[in-house]
């Protein structure tokens, strides 16, 4: 089969790599039909690391897919061959500590697609994945919906963890797909105001479009001074989506006492610092966001409900022999792209 793999720091190329096939019972073979390219798969692809997990060449990265069921092992119950399904790139052991805990999310024994020392990624013709980490889409939504589903995931995840109060107001610093994933995730929950930030203008458009109430561009204005003076209080929320020093701090300045910090986006660097005053006098409580934790079902019934609309997000698609192509677009937020799609 054919797959896009890293061979280098900035180096990826079309090979074939060998077939995949089903071992355990409950395994199911999938043909893989779109792609999305999201932000973690591009620290590998520049700097081959994110933290401590770092790829050893060659590599096959990606985690976001919807797939096709092609053969499915004895024990598998629930899926058909022919079925259109939503991959969980999360695999968890459900027996130790954190899995007793209900928090598979961080289990010790995690194992998730396209990450150094776990296993592949997905940016293949075909992936083996368990049967729990397939979900049926019945025809509810289309193969780029269930591509999106695991970024909205982590946004629905983010905002039942952050749990805004009734006619909450809320900030989201970066209009990347998590940024406006957390936005009308948000939306749905029943926040009051939106208030979004965005460097690049085509992203700024697109929060406006995509159900924001404010958008500023922190380039062009003080974007603390704009939000604080319609909200002087400041905000109950932050989600920090654009894992910066700068956007951490504007985040502390915008809540208001006893608000939440949610740490969602994934800094280049391996520490970050914050203002010890200011969040110890305001008693603010930062989250950090580990993913998500068994919200893929709500996103595609978020989708398929119509309670969100996702779709404005997919900007570009790629053929998977460009696949390094649209990495670079991706890498250097060219063209005004937001999530770009690799389609088998």
């Amino acid at each position: 089969m054919k797959a896009a793999v890293l061979t280098g720091v900035r180096q990826m190329e079309v090979r074939e790599v060998p077939d995949l096939t089903i071992e355990k019972d409950t395994d199911v073979l999938l043909k893989i039909e779109k792609v999305g390219v999201c932000g973690s798969d591009v620290h590998y692809y520049e700097t081959g690391r994110i933290g401590s997990q770092v790829v050893e060449f060659p590599y096959i990265v990606g985690h976001e897919c919807a797939a096709t069921v092609v053969q499915v092992g004895p024990g598998v119950k629930g899926l058909t061959i022919g079925q259109e399904v939503v991959v969980e790139p999360a695999v968890s052991c459900h027996d130790c500590d954190q899995c007793r805990q209900g928090r598979e999310n961080t289990c010790f024994d995690l194992r998730f697609l396209g990450t150094p020392g776990q296993g592949d990624g997905c940016l293949s013709e075909y992936l083996v994945m368990p049967e729990e980490c397939c979900l049926p889409t019945n025809g509810r939504i289309s193969i780029e919906q269930g591509v999106l589903c695991e970024p909205l995931a982590i946004a629905v995840y983010a905002v039942k963890q952050s749990n805004p109060p009734k006619d909450a107001d809320v900030a989201m610093l970066g209009a990347g797909p998590i940024g406006l994933c957390c936005m009308v995730s948000a939306k749905a929950a029943g926040v009051r105001t939106c208030y979004m930030t965005e460097k690049i203008e085509e992203r700024v458009e697109m929060a406006r479009k995509g159900g924001a109430d404010w958008v500023g561009n922190p380039q062009e204005e003080d974007i603390v001074a704009a939000i604080l003076e319609r909200q002087p209080l400041g905000v109950d929320v932050v989600y920090e989506c654009a894992g910066q020093q700068e956007t951490i701090d504007q985040a502390v300045e915008l809540l208001k006492p006893g608000g939440k910090l949610m740490l969602i986006g994934i800094p280049r660097e391996d520490r970050i610092s914050l203002s010890i005053d200011q969040i110890r006098r305001k008693e603010v409580t930062i989250v950090n966001v580990r993913r998500q934790n068994a919200c893929t079902q709500e996103a595609i019934d978020l989708l398929a409900t119509g309670k969100i609309d996702a779709d404005f997000m997919v900007t570009h698609r790629f053929g998977l022999d460009r696949a390094q192509e649209a990495f670079e677009l991706v890498a250097g937020y060219q063209d005004g792209v937001v999530k770009a799609m690799i389609e088998m």
